[in-house]
């Protein structure tokens, strides 16, 4: 299952978006264990929950979907979205053929 993803930490109150096509527990995990290096964003804190996961039709989607939300720059968007479902639904089908 393909999936774009959002977590957040407590301790830097920010969000981050993902696209993955695997376990997205296992995604969290590794960014919670510095997996990915210490090089990268989410290497700054160990505290990751997951807040949303937004399902999608593949890889290539998922993708696109993660650009979306990461070019709108908001933390009250991301709020928005875990909220409203009709809000997660046309963005969704807003990226489905691009």
């Amino acid at each position: 299952m393909a999936c774009t993803y959002i977590i957040h930490s407590n301790t830097l109150k920010k969000y981050y978006i993902g696209a993955c096509h695997q376990s997205v527990q296992d995604r969290i995990d590794a960014h919670n264990s510095g997996k990915y290096g210490s090089h990268r964003f989410t290497a700054i804190a160990n505290d990751w929950e997951l807040v949303l996961i937004l399902e999608c039709d593949n890889y290539g989607h998922a993708l696109r979907l993660e650009r979306k939300i990461k070019r709108v720059k908001s933390s009250r968007y991301i709020k928005n979205l875990v909220q409203f479902e009709e809000m997660r639904d046309r963005i969704i089908n807003e990226t489905k053929n691009i």
